[in-house]
C-alpha cells in the first residue's frame, strides 16, 4: 500500500472515530502528515505519533494501554496536556460504549496481586508498607522542585486563583489547625504525616505537643530531619508506625488529623480505621480527616493505569461510605467541607511546576517516571474538574457525655489572619 493510500485510510478512520467530537480542537501529527480534528481551527494541543503501533492503540484504546504508551514516549502531547483528557475520554467512550472516564477514579484498588508487591493479603501491614514505599519513597529531591518549600502533597486552600501555591498551602494548614481548635499544649497526632509539614506547623505556630506517624521510611527520615532543623525536637516527634499499632496510646491525644492518607486504607477497613482514631482521642477530642472520594456514579473498574503505576492497592470510598464508617465507629460528625475546586487548581500548579522543572527532575528520576507523574497529575486535575472525584474535610468528635461541646461556629476558621510565615522550609 502506498503512503498516500495509508494516510487516506487513517484519515477516514479518524474522521469516523471523532465524528461528533465537540471538545478542544487538536491535531494528530504522524511522521509524514497531520490530521486536524476541527479543520482550520488552531489546535489546543497536538498528539505526536512516532510509530504505526501507536495509531493501532488509538483504534483499540484502553486506559492502561493509552497511559503506558504515553509514559513510554509515544505518543507525546505538545501544548495543553489538560485538554488531551477530553480527547482520551471520547476515545474510551467510543470504544466501549460505557460512560467511564480516563483517570476518573484515582487509586481504585486492583483486584489482582502485583508481582512487585510484598506478599500477604491486601491491606496487610506488610503489603500496605510496600504499596506506600512504591509511591512515596522516591528521593525527596524529586518532590521538592514542584511541591515547593512546604513539601505538602495534598490540596491547597486558595483564597483566590492569583494566590501562590506556597501561601495557599499555608492557608490549608491554618484551616486544619483552626478547625481542630488547636491550642498551645494540646496533644496532637498527625496520622500519615508525609514529610512532616503539618506536624511542624502545629508545633511551631500553634505550640502543640505533636506526634507524627508514617509507614514510609523515606518520609520518616526527611520529616525527622526537618523537625530537627526547625529546633522543634521538644514539641514534635516523628515515628515509623502503622495506625493499627497505636493501642498503647489509647486516649492519649486531644486532637488528630489525617490528610490524604485514608485513600490507602481500603473501603472494607474504613470502620476499623476510624475506630483506631477514636481510641486515640480523649472524650471530646476532635479528628480532622481529609481525603479523596469518588462520586456515587463513578464506576469501579477492576484495573486502572493509576493503580498499576502510581497508587497500588489504593481505594476510593464515596463520601457516604466515609461518613457512615466514621459514625459506626462512634464519631459525631461536626462538619463536612468540599475542596474539590481547590485540588484541581493545586494539581494544575503541580503540573506546571513539573513541566518547568523537567530538566532538573530528569537528573533524579527516569523519563518514564517523570512522564508517569505528569500524566497522573494532569489526569487527576481533569477528574476533579469534572466532578468524578472530590476531596472532603470531615471534622469528627469523640462524644463526651459528661461535658457539652463548646458553642460551634465557622467564623474563626475563615478569619483573615492566616500565618504569614512558617518554619516549613527549615
Amino acid at each position: 500500500m502506498s503512503l498516500a493510500c495509508a494516510c487516506s485510510d487513517q484519515a477516514r478512520l479518524l474522521n469516523h472515530l471523532f465524528h461528533g467530537y465537540a471538545g478542544p480542537p487538536f491535531s494528530i501529527r504522524f511522521p509524514f502528515w497531520t490530521w486536524h480534528s476541527a479543520g482550520s481551527q488552531q489546535p489546543v494541543f497536538s498528539l505526536v505519533l512516532r510509530s504505526s503501533d501507536t495509531f493501532e492503540k488509538l483504534m483499540r484504546p484502553s486506559e492502561t494501554a493509552l497511559g503506558e504508551a504515553f509514559i513510554s514516549g509515544d505518543p507525546d502531547v505538545e501544548g495543553d496536556i489538560f485538554s488531551a483528557f477530553a480527547m482520551a475520554e471520547w476515545l474510551l467512550h467510543r470504544r466501549t460504549g460505557l460512560r467511564y472516564r480516563i483517570l476518573g477514579e484515582l487509586y481504585d484498588g486492583c483486584r489482582a496481586a502485583r508481582t512487585w508487591l510484598a506478599g500477604g493479603p491486601k491491606h496487610s501491614r506488610q503489603r500496605d508498607a510496600a504499596s506506600i514505599a512504591h509511591h512515596y519513597d522516591l528521593p525527596v529531591e524529586f518532590y521538592e522542585p514542584w511541591l515547593g518549600p512546604t513539601l505538602l502533597y495534598s490540596s491547597a486552600y486558595f483564597r483566590n486563583r492569583a494566590e501562590s501555591l506556597d501561601q495557599a498551602q499555608i492557608h490549608k494548614l491554618d484551616l486544619i489547625c483552626r478547625k481542630l481548635d488547636l491550642h498551645p499544649g494540646d496533644r496532637f497526632m498527625d496520622i500519615g504525616c508525609g514529610w512532616g509539614s503539618l506536624a511542624i506547623h502545629a508545633a511551631s505556630r500553634y505550640r502543640a505537643q505533636t506526634q507524627a506517624i508514617t509507614i514510609s521510611r523515606s518520609q520518616e527520615r526527611v520529616a525527622a530531619r526537618r523537625v530537627s532543623n526547625a529546633c522543634l525536637g521538644e514539641r514534635c516527634i516523628v515515628e515509623y508506625r502503622d495506625y493499627r499499632d497505636t493501642r498503647n496510646l489509647r486516649c492519649a491525644f486531644d486532637k488528630l488529623a489525617s490528610i490524604g492518607m485514608f485513600e490507602h486504607v481500603g473501603v472494607s477497613n474504613l470502620q476499623n480505621y476510624f475506630r483506631a482514631a477514636l481510641e486515640l482521642l480523649r472524650p471530646g477530642g476532635l479528628f480532622l480527616n481529609s481525603g479523596i472520594v469518588r462520586a456515587h456514579d463513578s464506576p469501579r473498574r477492576k484495573q486502572s493505569f493509576i493503580d498499576r503505576y502510581v497508587f497500588p492497592d489504593g481505594e476510593l470510598p464515596t463520601l457516604a461510605q466515609a461518613v457512615q464508617a466514621a459514625e459506626e465507629a462512634g464519631f459525631e460528625v461536626r462538619d463536612v467541607e468540599s475542596l474539590r475546586e481547590h485540588y484541581a487548581v493545586t494539581l494544575r500548579r503541580w503540573v506546571g511546576n513539573l513541566q518547568q522543572s523537567s530538566t532538573e527532575l530528569l537528573k533524579t528520576v527516569s523519563e518514564r517516571t517523570f512522564r508517569t507523574w505528569l500524566l497522573y497529575m494532569a489526569g487527576s486535575a481533569a477528574a476533579f474538574e469534572r466532578g468524578d472525584i472530590s476531596v472532603y474535610q470531615l471534622l469528627l468528635r469523640r462524644p463526651d457525655r459528661e461535658h457539652n461541646a463548646q458553642l460551634f461556629t465557622r467564623a474563626s476558621w475563615y478569619a483573615n489572619n492566616p500565618s504569614e510565615s512558617s518554619d516549613l522550609a527549615a
